[in-house]
């Protein structure tokens, strides 16, 4: 089964982490927050076993990590409490996941001698898996410390949930957009801020960059 869908490994993690991105523009918002969302993460965390399914032990150690995630959503349901311990458990082992398998697509991506599909869209995953980094970041430091990051009253709706506006957050702080509606206000959220603009400088710059390089190159050779 592993060896049939490896081909399709790019595009099963790309189309996993679009339905973490946007299935909450198709569910209603308490539907997608309490189940949809972290079903769709346990999903894109299958996707990323798959991904690095040719190295066993890391293979494994995701295997355990998605065990521990699962186990720890089921007692997250049990107790519904925001600030409960098995919600910090939780993003620890999202953020070890996703810190480990954007290290693995940068590493496939920058060892890639041939510019093909699937380099393309590692290379737009990795970018996405970083904003997820920055979430989980975010997240945490909000569970740890409240009112961490303040959401100006002209842009809040009152039904957005915290987990959307910091995933948004998130991604406007990467990209280098900074709207301003959502601000860090606390030293540990203006650090988080900082690293995750980092983060994507460094991604576009460096990585980004090779790939550009390696296919202007495969163009040419083509010539």
């Amino acid at each position: 089964m592993l060896l049939k869908l490896y081909p399709y490994r790019f595009e099963l993690f790309f189309v996993s982490q679009m339905t973490i991105l946007f299935g909450s523009l198709i569910a209603p918002a308490a539907l997608f927050e309490n189940i949809l969302s972290p079903l769709f993460f346990i999903v894109n965390l299958v996707a990323g076993i798959l991904l690095i399914s040719k190295q066993k032990k890391l293979m494994w150690f995701l295997i355990v990590l998605l065990l521990i995630t699962a186990i720890l959503l089921g007692a997250d349901i049990e107790k519904k409490e925001i600030k409960s311990p098995y919600n910090f458990m939780r993003m620890a082992t999202y953020f070890l996941f996703y810190v480990v398998v954007t290290f693995e697509i940068i590493k496939q991506v920058w060892r890639a001698s041939f510019i093909n599909k699937n380099v393309i869209l590692g290379l737009i995953s990795g970018y996405i898996s970083l904003g997820l980094i920055g979430f989980f970041i975010c997240l945490s430091i909000e569970l740890a410390d409240p009112n961490s990051f303040q959401i100006a009253l002209s842009s809040f709706s009152g039904s957005e949930p915290l987990t959307e506006s910091l995933m948004y957050f998130s991604y406007i702080t990467l990209l280098t957009i900074g709207y301003g509606d959502i601000l860090p206000i606390s030293p540990l959220a203006h650090k988080a801020a900082i690293l995750i603009g980092l983060m994507g400088q460094f991604y576009l710059v460096v990585i980004t960059a090779i790939v550009v390089g390696k296919y202007i190159n495969q163009l040419s050779n083509k010539t």
